[in-house]
């Protein structure tokens, strides 16, 4: 566990109900930038904590109701926004160098750290949602991390995107982005629903890996030589839907491949046979879902016991 960040709640105050409660939380990563997070501390001991990575741009609000449903089963959650997203954002969105790289080098360990020192007896899972899998590559400190369990997470191969929603992505990826780049400084993502304004080389290697195969595949051992996909063993369950235009069979395939020593489960389900009209890549986490099939988070409690080897 790096020391190399520091851990402050000074000033907030805890919430609370029957079963756990919430403590707003700043973590400084190692590139001296201040992260907003939220512990969910179950009232019972805690034997398992699960960090919960966000998709591209998606604030840590997005994820409550599924944070407090795990920490109503005894799990330790935490969850945080990336550098640069919503309460994340310290300067002006322009002037923010946060990059998907640095999300997965050096948010995404900060937080696997400050999970550690709040749970310190526990054993430690990572619950990825898109990008929040994608980058586990980029850990140093993955070694901690007993099992994974990604949802929608894909390598978002545009090529592999069927028409319309390809004209739409290519649309994004290859105007609004530059576009936006160019002229603002950042990408207004929020001004087309999809999720938080976007620091500039965020969007810029989204759009670049999105349009090669294996997303972060495209750039190791060019722009990125240290990296950990060729080493990374715990056990993965990934899951996804059949109406989710993004992670779909063969870009959850593409990015399978690039944890060649990963032993994963893959899972894809089709919402209707969950009395379910439409998932897609983000709906897995809405409490409407959950009131209408339990069983979908029941998979994750299930899956995060099923993989507790340490401590």
């Amino acid at each position: 566990m790096s020391n190399n960040h520091t851990l402050s709640a000074a000033g907030q105050q805890s919430q609370s109900n029957d079963t756990h409660s919430l403590t707003p939380i700043t973590i400084i990563n190692e590139r001296n930038q201040p992260l907003a997070a939220t512990i969910y501390r179950p009232n019972n001991a805690v034997k398992k904590a699960v960090m919960i990575a966000p998709a591209t741009g998606i604030r840590r609000q997005f994820y409550h109701s599924f944070a407090s449903f795990l920490a109503n089963q005894g799990f330790g959650v935490i969850t945080f926004d990336n550098e640069g997203i919503s309460e994340s954002l310290t300067t002006d969105l322009a002037k923010s160098d946060a990059s998907l790289v640095s999300w997965g080098r050096h948010d995404m360990p900060a937080v696997l750290d400050t999970l550690q020192q709040e749970f310190a007896d526990a054993s430690y899972h990572l619950l990825g949602h898109s990008a929040g899998g994608q980058l586990i590559g980029l850990m140093p400190n993955y070694k901690v991390i007993d099992s994974v369990f990604n949802v929608a997470c894909s390598s978002g191969q545009i090529k592999n995107m069927a028409m319309p929603y390809k004209a739409k992505a290519m649309g994004f990826m290859d105007v609004f982005i530059p576009l936006g780049n160019l002229i603002l400084g950042y990408t207004p993502a929020d001004k087309i629903g999809m999720g938080e304004p976007l620091p500039r080389s965020v969007a810029r290697q989204w759009r670049e890996w999105c349009n090669g195969a294996g997303y972060i595949k495209t750039v190791l051992g060019k722009t990125i030589h240290n990296h950990f996909y060729n080493e990374i063993d715990m056990p993965a369950l990934w899951l996804g839907f059949s109406d989710d235009d993004i992670a779909n069979s063969k870009n959850m395939d593409d990015m399978i491949r690039v944890f060649p020593q990963m032993p994963v489960e893959k899972r894809f389900l089709h919402p209707k046979d969950f009395g379910l009209n439409h998932i897609g890549h983000m709906r897995y986490f809405s409490s409407k879902t959950y009131a209408k099939a339990p069983e979908l988070w029941q998979m994750a409690v299930d899956w995060l016991n099923k993989n507790q080897t340490t401590p």
